[in-house]
């Protein structure tokens, strides 16, 4: 898979230091307004893929291989990093891990064998937290982090949580302040705080325990995502529902905030002579409808009409990908409540296998693969043509 990532990249953790457009250090260019493409990994002769990027504030994670476990690797990019090199600094006791996470502070490395975290701010010699997977490997298998046997990772000691055996966890992702789990029967269970209604459970209380969520209650979901303050999840149909804080826009629903920043902008205009001419309807025009938090799940309209495959959320934003070319949802210097593609591959006709959002941006995964299919298949419908 290629990768391509977007937004905020005062650390470099997007792009090499010399491949701003600009031609100026990319470390110094705080915003990447358009997609690029993410280097491969390189020892000596040999390019290795990406296969999965997780990443934080200021730090993005890339496990890279070639297919092999003992050949696989972790390179770390952005802060504290060797920025001199054209995938961030490789992790020394990384080599056969499967599968990362990253977080502001630690970095957990799945191996066939155990699981370890390590402390990001310290150089140390030992992991600051493991567990030897030898007796329960098969309990892992299907499992992503930071899902372990038994239980889950979180970013702070002590770093393991333990979850019931009988909830049957699939997928488990965790917010500034909440988690947001999906069980293997498609059920979605939240808990944490919830002072932005991101539990979605209608309230503003925090739950200590897992709760389900039930207005999604006989609904499969497939997939799940936390933000900062705002979850979102994806039904097996491809219906996209979102919950919390949405002070920027980030759920897809009109935010006040945003539409007072426009009026704004407007006025200006008109004090500088370039106003239009008023609406005679405009004083009879009913006030609009404005949500800040969404204590329940609401379903996104999203236009045109498309099936989600895949979603991830930033601090406060959210991404995702259809099942056409792979339209993205936010990608704009300018916050929006409205989604919005990314025209960039929908232009190119790129197909968008995976999309993974850091707090401030955004990564894009595509397959080769599909886009020559897709592009091998227009070559044949214009010939029977």
């Amino acid at each position: 898979m290629r990768w391509f990532g977007f937004g905020f990249n005062a650390f470099a953790q997007i792009c090499d230091v010399d491949k701003s457009d600009e031609g100026e250090s990319c470390a110094a260019a705080v915003k990447v307004s358009s997609p690029t493409e993410l280097s491969e990994h390189v020892d000596g002769n040999r390019r290795w893929k990406t296969s999965q990027i997780t990443a934080s504030w200021s730090r993005r994670a890339a496990l890279h291989g070639d297919g092999e476990l003992r050949d696989s690797c972790v390179c770390v990019a952005g802060f504290g990093s060797d920025v001199s090199s054209c995938c961030g600094t490789c992790v020394a006791h990384s080599y056969g891990c499967v599968n990362v996470f990253i977080s502001e502070t630690h970095l957990t490395l799945a191996f066939p064998h155990k699981i370890e975290t390590w402390d990001l701010q310290k150089k140390e010699e030992t992991p600051s937290w493991s567990m030897d997977l030898e007796a329960q490997s098969d309990c892992f298998a299907g499992l992503t982090l930071p899902l372990v046997p038994g239980g889950y990772i979180q970013s702070n000691p002590p770093f393991y949580r333990p979850l019931s055996a009988h909830m049957g966890a699939k997928r488990l992702a965790l917010g500034a302040e909440h988690a947001v789990l999906l069980t293997a029967s498609g059920a979605v269970y939240t808990w944490g705080l919830g002072s932005h209604g991101q539990l979605g459970h209608g309230g503003l209380t925090p739950e200590e325990k897992p709760k389900p969520v039930e207005a999604l209650w006989g609904m499969i979901m497939g997939s799940v995502s936390a933000g900062g303050w705002h979850s979102v999840c994806v039904s097996d149909g491809g219906d996209l529902y979102v919950w919390g804080w949405n002070e920027s826009g980030q759920l897809g629903l009109p935010s006040q905030s945003l539409r007072k920043a426009s009026q704004k902008k407007e006025d200006c205009s008109k004090q500088t002579g370039a106003s239009s001419p008023e609406d005679p309807q405009e004083e009879g025009k009913q006030e609009d409808v404005f949500i800040s938090i969404q204590a329940f799940p609401a379903l996104v309209d999203v236009t045109p009409l498309c099936e989600i495959r895949t979603v991830s959320c930033g601090s406060r934003h959210t991404a995702a990908a259809t099942s056409e070319y792979g339209q993205l949802g936010h990608q704009t210097f300018s916050s929006s409540d409205e989604p919005q593609r990314v025209e960039f591959f929908a232009a190119e006709q790129i197909y968008v296998v995976d999309v993974v959002c850091g707090n401030w941006n955004t990564f894009v995964a595509i397959n080769e693969e599909i886009d020559l299919r897709i592009e091998n298949k227009h070559r044949l419908e214009h010939l029977e043509i």
